[in-house]
């Protein structure tokens, strides 16, 4: 088997002096005026530790089994020492080619996730406000800071559709965990609203954008049309009784985002931006992506998010996810945030397909 390091000397390198120069700028107090340059840099500090930290045991494991041998010519015990060793360096070398795997760019980033009801009308809606529901324990579980950006409610409970910003307090990477929860999320059971016990089958769609830094985007004012507009809530009743609410239409793209949750039209406005700003990266990735190899297209396929991703079946009590084969009998759990094992699965089924692509 071979090294990573023989294999990619110069990414692991490039690397390993990346985290040593971040460590002196970080130790620099002058950094730590700017706190958005801080965090950014405390961000990537931490994403590159775990490849370090690998690396130095593996150097350390090769320099012991090294010494075992030499001392197991003269004392035959140091033999048994060396094959646990040999084991722990195979080990090693394994998790180094998975960590020096190409990096998402966006991992370290917050997140603006967006949930929006589907087929299924009044159903559709509710179940939307059960997911909105989960990932806010799942980020409460996490330790994540949450703000809700817009939200329309429906008429009998639930949103037609609600954004959310979800923010580290740490240096941890939200896209990292939530990236793969984009796409048509499907709900099997008995409505509220169903007289004769019959299931239904509803839709929802969740969309995921790594939220975007206004040095990751530039937005030219002349290129937005805004409006503003009175907002409602369910059943046309009015929330403010001001034209507060703001959609801005990116005119360039055709992409149209609102914002009517905050009683203040600029805090609408700050807040549509934010979004804005999210979907035109992802949009940018998204045509960066599209001119990759059918190779690279290969290695993504479990971040496709135009496909129905997972089946919460009520009766059963059984999440399945449909790009792994993953299934889970703790549906109660799952809805209350108990989201790691299914992400858990997801995360190393996308490792498993780079590294076959890079093999």
């Amino acid at each position: 088997m071979s090294s990573p390091t023989d294999a990619a000397p110069d990414r692991l390198r490039g690397l390993l002096d990346e985290h040593a120069a971040l460590e002196t700028e970080l130790a620099d107090p002058a950094v730590h005026t700017d706190a958005a340059r801080a965090r950014r840099l405390g961000r990537r500090y931490a994403q590159l530790a775990p490849l370090v930290e690998t690396a130095r045991a593996l150097d350390a494991a090769r320099d012991d089994l090294s010494a075992a041998r030499e001392l197991a010519a003269e004392d035959p015990s140091f033999a048994e020492e060396a094959r646990g060793l040999e084991v722990r360096i195979e080990e090693l070398t394994d998790r180094l080619r998975s960590q020096l795997l190409p990096e998402d760019p966006d991992d370290d980033k917050d997140v603006i996730l967006e949930i929006k009801a589907g087929e299924g009308g009044a159903e559709s809606a509710l179940f939307a406000g059960d997911l909105l529901r989960m990932y806010l324990r799942y980020a409460e579980r996490r330790g994540w800071a949450t703000e809700v950006l817009d939200a329309v409610p429906a008429d009998l409970g639930g949103y037609k559709d609600v954004a959310i910003a979800v923010k580290s307090r740490t240096d941890e990477g939200i896209w990292s965990r939530l990236k793969f929860e984009g796409g048509v999320h499907r709900v099997q059971r008995v409505p509220v609203t169903e007289s004769q016990g019959r299931i239904h089958t509803s839709a929802v769609g969740v969309l995921v954008l790594p939220e975007a830094e206004e040095v990751d985007v530039t937005v030219d004012p002349n290129d937005l049309r805004i409006d503003v507009f009175r907002s409602s809530g369910p059943g046309g009743q009015s929330v403010n009784t001001t034209d507060s609410a703001v959609r801005i239409t990116h005119l360039p793209t055709g992409i149209v985002v609102s914002s009517q949750n905050e009683k203040s039209q600029l805090q609408n406005r700050e807040s549509a931006l934010r979004v804005l700003r999210s979907r035109l990266l992802a949009a940018a990735r998204d045509e960066a992506a599209a001119t990759a190899s059918d190779q690279r297209r290969s290695q993504v396929r479990t971040v496709d998010r135009s496909e129905r991703v997972r089946t919460y079946n009520f009766p059963e009590s059984r999440l399945s996810d449909h790009r792994v084969g993953f299934k889970a009998h703790n549906l109660d759990q799952v809805l209350d945030g108990e989201l790691d094992p299914v992400i858990d699965a997801l995360t190393r089924a996308h490792t498993a397909e780079l590294l076959a692509a890079g093999s």
